[in-house]
């Protein structure tokens, strides 16, 4: 399964970097680990798609009671992310 996700430009430089190995997204897909992310390039203050992509596949998923007891309102998750191969 891929997802295809809208990402700031701020942010997606930081994955492209490697700085920032994770999102944290509303659980509203049915994120799964083994499932893949299509990060798409946004930038907000022109409102437009730049055409830049990221394809990540998530390694590991904080979701439900386990992410709440840390803080997460509830329906959100954090999704350790890995390059894919």
């Amino acid at each position: 399964m891929v997802h295809e996700l809208k990402t700031w430009s701020k942010y997606f430089n930081l994955v492209k970097s490697g700085e920032k190995p994770f999102e944290l997204r509303k659980n509203d897909r049915g994120f799964l680990a083994g499932h893949e992310l299509l990060l798409c390039e946004y930038n907000p203050e022109t409102q437009t798609f730049t055409g830049q992509t990221l394809r990540r596949k998530i390694s590991y998923l904080l979701s439900g009671t386990d992410a709440e007891q840390f803080g997460l309102k509830p329906g959100y998750c954090i999704m350790g992310l890995k390059e894919v191969e």
